[in-house]
């Protein structure tokens, strides 16, 4: 570690430290006369791999995704005199040691952090309770944030602020029994759609959720319900599986993708190949519900390679497309858990290809480490509200 990145580490360990003892002087004086205790609302949300069928569920195909527990992201609302929102003393850090800090946090972290998408979720929450005739009293509170889900990673970071935030504020107005668990993946979209974020519903469903979700977003279900049909599955049905990223991922895809343009244009390649992957997580849900973890591995490879052959290897990246590479060069089945970034894989032969991927991932500098995968987060409250259908 150089001097420099030490310096940068304990700088924001110290500053880590401020905002966290801020928040405990902030306490007392805004509670409105409640102990912290009895009126804090915390919410976690989860990173996602999207398993297979990505990237169709922008395309009215089918998706099974899941949550894990390697990383989340936490909100923590409050109630005080005024409505107030937190910068996070990282993630929206506007104070810097020399120019040269500026431009390279803004090189390794981007312009934006967290702030605007605590502002956008609650934008989004209060219209659709208005325009759905759902009272919220007039209390306000204070919202700060926390995540340790990596950037650029392709492991949902930024739904997970909102969807852990859209939690809090159900609690808070006490109306969660009135939104019901099938809309609020489109109110997280929505908030994100808000600030020019372009993403599919897939994400949101399984942060939402929590745990394993089959999804199907079939036009007819979009057109009709708004929303897709979700079903949440057993999450011991799926076999070992390790994450594989990279700490630097800015080496990923640079050139625009047209798919998305094609698609539109009626792209015969285009449609065809995307309604494959659509029919993958059909197959996938029989190969986990028989334990058919041979065929599970042949389609997971097989979902990357359409996705390849559409997108182009510009467009992916060379960095991810290396990551898919050393999975495979050891015989494991591997593909993106989104967009990019990060990739799972799954080693059928079991410990000894494990370690044999470990150390390909070594020699490669990537970072590898066993999924841990979450069960369902719904409450008691929540399953009242979900569709019979």
């Amino acid at each position: 570690m150089t001097s420099a990145t030490a310096e940068a580490d304990e700088a924001q360990r110290k500053r880590q430290k401020a905002f966290e003892g801020a928040m405990e002087k902030e306490t007392p004086s805004n509670m409105n006369g409640s102990s912290a205790s009895a009126t804090v609302i915390e919410h976690k949300a989860y990173a996602r791999i999207g398993f297979l069928g990505n990237p169709s569920d922008v395309y009215y195909g089918r998706a099974i995704s899941f949550t894990i527990g390697n990383f989340w992201a936490s909100v923590r609302l409050q109630p005080s005199d005024d409505l107030v929102i937190t910068p996070h003393p990282t993630h929206d850090l506007v104070q810097f040691r020399s120019l040269d800090h500026l431009v390279n946090r803004l090189h390794n972290e981007g312009y934006y952090g967290g702030v605007r998408l605590l502002m956008a979720i609650c934008k989004v929450f209060h219209t659709y309770c208005k325009d759905n005739n759902i009272d919220l009293h007039g209390g306000n509170f204070t919202l700060s944030y926390d995540t340790n889900i990596p950037r650029q990673t392709g492991l949902s970071g930024s739904s997970a602020i909102v969807c852990a935030a859209l939690s809090c504020l159900l609690d808070f107005y006490k109306v969660r029994h009135l939104v019901k668990v099938e809309v609020r993946p489109n109110l997280v979209l929505n908030a994100e759609k808000e600030l020019g974020i372009v993403a599919g519903l897939q994400d949101r469903v399984a942060q939402v959720y929590g745990g394993l979700v089959y999804m199907d977003f079939s036009k007819e279900y979009m057109d009709d319900l708004g929303h897709g049909i979700y079903t949440p599955m057993d999450s011991g049905l799926l076999p070992p599986l390790h994450l594989i990223y990279a700490e630097n991922p800015s080496d990923s895809g640079k050139v625009h993708s047209t798919v998305r343009q094609r698609w539109l244009n009626g792209d015969e390649f285009i449609i065809s190949s995307m309604a494959k992957v659509a029919n993958i997580p059909l197959e996938g849900r029989t190969s986990l519900l028989e334990k058919n973890y041979s065929k599970l591995a042949d389609l997971m490879n097989h979902n990357f390679d359409l996705r390849r052959h559409m997108f182009g290897e510009d467009a992916l990246g060379a960095l991810n497309i290396k990551m898919v590479e050393v999975a495979r060069k050891v015989g494991a089945a591997s593909k993106f858990t989104g967009s990019g970034g990060a990739v799972v894989a799954f080693c059928p032969k079991g410990p000894s290809q494990v370690k044999l991927l470990e150390d390909e991932c070594e020699k490669a500098g990537f970072i590898i480490q066993p999924v841990q995968v979450i069960p369902s987060c719904l409450n008691d409250v929540d399953r009242k509200t979900l569709s019979s259908k």
